[in-house]
């Protein structure tokens, strides 16, 4: 965890994002939160992480998500440098798309 972000107003904030149950909260959070721009920023890294994880190349992925080579290598960086938090949220999404595919077939 990088000690520069952490203090009082961002546990605070991070706190209040886990309070949301729904995905329809989480877009009336954030829109008020932050600008149309900054939130299609962090969905286009998070996009980009996943398909980095995927094992797609640099051409795949600006491509698909319309990100510049630096945004993708900024990503790449933090993916395998960083505080390990895209595996964590993408394992658990991974986990949690097998989990309804388990639930979906009949029995």
């Amino acid at each position: 965890m990088n000690h520069k972000l952490k203090d009082k107003a961002t546990d605070r904030l991070f706190e209040a994002i886990l309070t949301l149950r729904t995905i329809e909260e989480c877009y009336n959070f954030f829109e008020d939160l932050g600008t149309v721009a900054e939130i299609k920023a962090f969905a286009q890294r998070f996009e980009v992480a996943s398909m980095l994880m995927e094992k797609k190349t640099y051409r795949e992925i600006r491509e698909k998500t319309g990100a510049s080579e630096a945004t993708i290598s900024r990503v790449n960086r933090a993916l395998f440098y960083g505080a390990d938090g895209y595996k964590l949220v993408l394992e658990r999404l991974k986990e949690k798309e097998s989990e309804k595919k388990t639930d979906a077939q009949p029995r």
